[in-house]
């Protein structure tokens, strides 16, 4: 092939994906540049998508007509927490399975991988029956996070990743009689924070939007994550559009914000365990 031949597929490529980018994020544009524009202005048949007046009137709106913050807070908690959770305990199994020999151990991994090919939405009506009616802490924060604490998905990622750290650091701490955790706390911790980062970061993201299991299990308004508080608002104010495309905006902040500041670990994500060294 000429170089010619390879500019032109280059420079073909370039603009195609570029187009794709903007198409992309012509959505997200429309978001937050309605949530400054008056209700009519973001509503006519020809939307400004440079508005001549900008407004916070929508946000006021927002935040006036709803129980924001308190949606805020339960989204950044429940979030928080999940994401703790799941980083201690998927790291804690991720380092038995990759580095542990025990009976069983092989058979216990491919039984929870197994567990991966349920789809979600079989479990949530026993899930439901288990809280409400069994446990009876419907609508509460321990309903929401405690079927999440902890993700088979996250365990499978940290054993292929834990599976590349070298084995003969953990046998150098056992003949200095260091314990099991004390190995985990000390030795393979420190040495998998690239992938404890990576898992934190995606399990937040995911707490954060996470929409039907908050939706099924709370019924107050003082318990609905931002997600749940939307779809209400959405709902109960279908034709205030400015108010409607601010709280998005306002649901969309925080992960847009993670995302740009720590985008390398979202790359690095892709490919963690893929390759054992």
């Amino acid at each position: 092939m000429s170089s010619k031949s390879k500019m032109f597929l280059f420079g073909a490529a370039t603009l195609t994906l570029l187009i794709w980018g903007l198409i992309s994020i012509l959505p997200l544009y429309w978001m937050v540049i309605g949530s400054f524009q008056d209700t009519k202005m973001s509503a006519t048949y020809r939307p400004q998508m440079i508005p001549e007046i900008w407004s916070m009137t929508p946000y006021e709106r927002f935040f006036a007509k709803t129980s924001a913050w308190r949606w805020l807070f339960n989204s950044f908690f429940v979030s928080s927490v999940l994401t703790v959770t799941n980083v201690f305990f998927a790291s804690l199994a991720g380092y038995a399975f990759a580095k542990l020999k025990f009976p069983g151990s092989k058979a216990a991994f491919w039984v929870l991988l197994s567990t991966m090919m349920i789809p979600a939405q079989v479990t949530l009506i026993p899930l439901y029956i288990l809280m409400v009616n069994v446990f009876n802490i419907g609508d509460t924060y321990t309903a929401i996070i405690l079927p999440a604490a902890i993700s088979v998905g996250n365990i499978f990622l940290m054993k292929q990743y834990m599976s590349t750290l070298p084995t003969s650091l953990i046998h150098a701490a056992r003949i200095d009689a260091c314990s099991e955790f004390g190995i985990f706390w000390k030795v393979i911790l420190p040495m998998a924070k690239p992938g404890l980062a990576v898992l934190a970061i995606f399990t937040f993201v995911a707490s954060w939007n996470e929409f039907f299991w908050p939706f099924l299990i709370t019924n107050s308004d003082s318990m609905r994550t931002i997600q749940v508080g939307l779809a209400s608002f959405v709902f109960a104010e279908a034709t205030d559009f400015g108010a409607i495309m601010a709280g998005a905006t306002i649901g969309a902040l925080p992960m847009l914000v993670l995302f740009f500041s720590l985008q390398r670990y979202f790359l690095q994500g892709i490919t963690i365990g893929a390759v054992k060294g």
